[in-house]
């Protein structure tokens, strides 16, 4: 849409409890980072170490109130709006403020970020908004350009846009009150009509999300087909990668000249943070080493510890029993369900590096509606394991190919209750594991053949995703193999005609037999032994547990 034409930005508007007088440099110039003022007087730390929980708290700290005059800087320097009356029979949104501490990988603070943020929840769809969905990279898309990297040698890069969604255009009629602390005196009554999205709005990420994806379009580069937060670009024999996930940019190229251009060009349309090589992303922790590139989640694996009170607890070497009797327990004493699901959540975001957790980890989150002591043992027991591997990560070393494999198992009505199955998968890419679930079955399998093929059906789907995602990366496989240690599963997908002992089993478990016909996939056998997939599936022994945490990838990198 054509941008609005504005009148010259004014200069900050006087605050009653903060005069103009005591505005810091002019509004109209750039934001000076923290780290450049650091470097200008002498590495200096000009933040604040603590959070305000309000305006009123932070108006009495210099840091924050520096850290509010960014941001409304930025509100100027980007035209994000106007000040007008507000008419007739048109509702006003509310704003407020939220302050936030950025941590480098260290837990440092390294910034103050004071946030003007929209109260979408006053909303009305058809009115203030329309459209809000917008893509978010997921989790297996950024292991994968990280093996990817990894195996061709290359270095990736992160940027991050200041204020993005402060970028995107909006085409609804929305009206915002003035920021708390920093009203016009001589216009009170008015508000602010947008011109583009604020942060809290429902459909900011859409805004930003299409203004982005418009620009890239338009310097040639290539949208994913199937990973649509997923760009590329060629040039003769290299490839440029580029990973959103909303305003974090993560981007690489087998040449460096590419990613220098793309970083100027960037830098060229937005205000960008260059943050150098990729070390730390939506909290993991990443090392790139000469050969190969290892992932951790030590940082927030301390805070877990810490933040449970398992700090004085001795570290144990196993999740959990090879005989684990966890079940409802419905005689058990009741335990803080807010407590218990606060674990559970902390602890899957855990899994995004530890897949020797998942199992442990979804088993317990299937007693949240109504925890028991016994559950909260559990948990603790998995905790107490994390505490004695806070180090324990994933490798991603360099191999001579490129290769594509996924492992399925299912343990045989592994639930006590409703004597489901439990399906475990994984997928290696180039050697290394970037894909990895332990999911209960939806229905009651009768057969063990029949619960390894349903695992196999899902372990399917997820390579069928991975193929065409790496299609963007140049990359096409034929027949990859999904080892799986059951002959029968085997047989049933490569014979239709087993009707007496397949009629039973719902239609949609059945599509991975036309995959096999196309030749897509193929189900290889495995010796039970040789099975790593057991680690997604049920309890183990101390030493197979370390056996086949090993065989995932899984090391400890010592600094």
């Amino acid at each position: 849409m054509p941008q609005p034409v504005h009148e010259p930005p004014e200069v900050l508007r006087e605050v009653s409890s903060y005069p103009l007088s005591n505005v810091i440099g002019d509004p109209r110039e750039g934001v000076r980072t923290r780290s450049g003022l650091n470097q200008m007087v002498g590495h200096c730390a000009f933040v604040s170490q603590l959070e305000p929980k309000s305006f009123k708290e932070a108006n009495v700290d210099p840091n924050w109130i520096v850290a509010m005059q960014e941001e409304l800087n930025q509100f100027e320097r980007n035209q994000v709006w106007e000040l007008v009356p507000l008419p007739s029979g048109k509702q006003v949104i509310g704003t407020k403020w939220v302050y936030r501490n950025k941590l480098d990988e260290l837990g440092n603070v390294v910034r103050n970020k004071a946030r003007l943020v929209a109260q979408g929840f006053k909303q009305q769809e058809g009115i203030d908004f329309d459209e809000t969905f917008a893509p978010v990279a997921r989790l297996e898309s950024i292991r994968m350009l990280l093996a990817y990297a990894s195996n061709k040698g290359f270095t990736l890069f992160q940027m991050d846009v200041k204020s993005a969604f402060l970028n995107g255009w909006i085409d609804e009629e929305v009206y915002v009150q003035q920021p708390p602390g920093f009203v016009d005196h001589f216009n009170s009554d008015h508000v602010f009509k947008l011109h583009k999205a604020l942060y809290g709005l429902k459909q900011a990420l859409r805004a930003w999300y299409g203004r982005l994806c418009t620009f890239l379009l338009d310097n040639g580069f290539i949208r994913g087909k199937m990973d649509t937060t997923l760009f590329t670009k060629k040039r003769d024999d290299h490839l440029l990668l580029v990973q959103i996930y909303v305003d974090d940019i993560i981007f690489g190229s087998t040449n460096a000249t590419l990613a220098q251009e793309f970083s100027s060009l960037m830098s060229s349309e937005f205000e960008m943070s260059m943050m150098g090589e990729l070390n730390f992303f939506l909290g993991l922790q990443i090392k790139q080493l000469q050969d190969g590139i290892f992932i951790s989640q030590t940082k927030y694996a301390k805070e877990l510890i810490k933040k449970f009170g398992v700090e004085d607890s001795k570290s144990l070497d196993t999740l959990m029993g090879k005989s684990a009797n966890i079940d409802a327990d419905e005689k058990g004493k009741p335990m803080d369900i807010t407590l218990y699901r606060g674990i559970i959540g902390s602890l899957l975001y855990l899994t995004a590096s530890r897949p020797d957790i998942m199992y442990a980890v979804c088993l317990c989150a299937r007693y949240q509606a109504n925890p028991k002591e016994s559950h909260h043992k559990a948990v603790k027991r998995i905790l107490r394991y994390v505490k004695g591997t806070q180090s324990l990560g994933l490798w991603y070393g360099k191999q001579t190919e490129l290769d594509l494999v996924g492992y399925t198992d299912a343990d045989f009505a592994g639930d006590r209750m409703d004597r489901k199955s439990t399906s475990g998968t994984c997928q290696f890419l180039g050697g290394s594991l970037v894909s990895w679930s332990s999911r209960k079955q939806t229905s009651v399998s009768l057969s063990t053949a029949e619960s390894e093929y349903v695992a196999a059906g899902s372990c399917c789907t997820q390579l069928l995703w991975m193929m065409q995602t790496l299609r963007d990366y140049e990359l096409e496989f034929q027949k990859v193999p999904i080892l799986c240690d059951n002959t029968s599963a085997i047989l049933i997908s490569k014979n239709p005609v087993l009707h007496s002992r397949t009629k039973h089993i719902e239609i949609r478990h059945h599509f991975i037999r036309d995959h096999v016909e196309k030749g897509d996939v193929e189900l290889v056998y495995i010796d039970t032994k040789e099975q790593i997939v057991d680690i997604f599936t049920k309890p183990l022994r101390t030493q197979q547990h370390l056996e086949l945490r090993f065989k995932l990838g899984m090391l400890e990198l010592k600094d």
